[in-house]
């Protein structure tokens, strides 16, 4: 899928749209990936600052999504751990953006490519509009090639 077209249906899907949750902008190669939260009356949590859940929904799935297009379908990419400390309170618009850089692609590829199961620790921070860090997240992600399916006459 094209990543203008990825960007118009995560948009549209209910868990995002519900939420508040607005992916802003996909690179072509999918390297980069901007998103932000906007808060409203039904993501605000007891004090009124962001639910933390929401906070932590805007950077789920992206560096798993731009490493499996980066890489190809020959690859298995799963989120296997993830870790959030809020900083401050996060009040208003809030952005988190997501880069992945040509090396750390062709470092992961080259492991895997040696038989290596590999487990790979990513980090974002999501800022408030005035460019203050409201929370640190790490994904680690878990890559190897798929195997042949059953029957297959693939090594």
């Amino acid at each position: 899928m094209k990543a203008k077209h990825l960007r118009l249906v995560m948009n549209l899907w209910p868990p995002f749209a519900f939420s508040g949750i607005r992916v802003q902008r996909i690179a072509d190669d999918f390297s980069a990936v901007q998103v932000a939260l906007h808060q409203r009356w039904y993501n605000r949590n007891y004090v009124g600052s962001h639910f933390g859940g929401s906070l932590f929904a805007m950077t789920d799935p992206f560096f798993m999504m731009m490493l499996l297009h980066q890489l190809g379908s020959d690859y298995i990419v799963w989120d296997k751990a993830a870790h959030i400390e809020f900083v401050k309170p996060g009040r208003g618009t809030v952005t988190a953006h997501f880069h992945l850089d040509a090396g750390t692609v062709a470092t992961l590829r080259a492991a895997v490519d040696r038989g290596e199961r590999v487990r790979h620790w990513f980090e974002a921070t999501i800022h408030d509009s005035d460019g203050e860090v409201v929370a640190n997240v790490r994904k680690q992600l878990y890559i190897r090639h798929k195997r042949p399916a059953e029957g297959s006459d693939q090594p």
